[in-house]
């Protein structure tokens, strides 16, 4: 079967015309701004941002270097508070996932899992059933007892990701995950998250660099402007029939979003 991408770009102006209401949302941003330096002439990594995710919804970032896309994450995390704005979270918990695994060497596949079942707060009695389902989901089966030493970086990715979700965040909050990966692990990986997402009905805020990737997975991509990072643009995809990273329909798009990208790198340039 043939895909077809429908994208509507749409510029993201005006932030008056925010629905109100936090029903059915899983975060809502209003007017955020943040700040790290309060040096006259210094601008914030990110101005008067307003963004609404609704529950279940996977949205992907993209931005220049350094336009606040990974300190979006850790405020909407709960890592950080903004200088103004507000930040509210309907969905309840979040988990965040690194580029790096950040797995503890010294524990195995499913000792690191456990850890996060006990912070939170699942009975010990459940552990052992709830790190096999976890790693069944991620195609992890039987690899409980492995070292991180000897997992793969995707199977140590993988880890990671069964770590996320033995949080029972609904909300997960993903930072470049897969760009240290090669090529075929990344997109068996892009599979395997959109299997996830779509048998859970997390709610993913996506954060990456590559522009196929964001197309790839994202029901929505949102352009960051550069300092200070802003929406400037978004693209609601619709996919008809398979999606893959090699898919012309992706190609097309991911062309179209990369010449916005090009022009907002060449802007912070100046």
């Amino acid at each position: 079967m043939s895909t077809q991408i429908i994208s509507t770009p749409e510029t993201l102006s005006a932030v008056a015309d925010l629905p109100t209401s936090t029903r059915d949302a899983a975060v809502v941003l209003t007017r955020v701004t943040k700040r790290f330096n309060d040096s006259p002439g210094t601008p914030p990594v990110m101005a008067d941002l307003s963004l609404r995710v609704d529950d279940g919804e996977f949205v992907c970032l993209l931005g220049a270097s350094g336009c606040g896309k990974s300190t979006l994450l850790s405020l909407i995390a709960g890592l950080d508070q903004p200088t103004s704005g507000s930040i509210e979270v309907p969905a309840g918990r979040t988990a965040l996932m690194f580029q790096e695994s950040a797995l503890f060497p010294w524990l195995t596949a499913g000792k690191n899992i456990e850890l996060a079942l006990r912070l939170a707060k699942v009975p010990k009695s459940e552990w052992s059933d709830e790190v096999e389902r976890l790693l069944d989901l991620v195609h992890l089966r039987g690899q409980a007892d492995k070292r991180v030493h000897e997992l793969s970086g995707g199977m140590r990715q993988r880890v990671a990701l069964a770590r996320a979700l033995a949080q029972r965040a609904r909300i997960l909050l993903m930072d470049e995950p897969f760009a240290a990966l090669d090529a075929i692990t990344r997109d068996v990986l892009h599979e395997e998250l959109h299997r996830i997402w779509q048998e859970t009905g997390l709610t993913v805020i996506f954060v990456t660099h590559n522009v196929r990737e964001a197309v790839r997975l994202g029901q929505r991509v949102l352009l960051m402007s550069s300092r200070p990072g802003m929406f400037v643009r978004q693209w609601d995809v619709e996919v008809s029939g398979e999606r893959r990273i090699e898919s012309p329909a992706v190609s097309a798009l991911a062309s179209e979003i990369t010449q916005d990208l090009r022009r907002e790198i060449r802007r912070h340039g100046r």
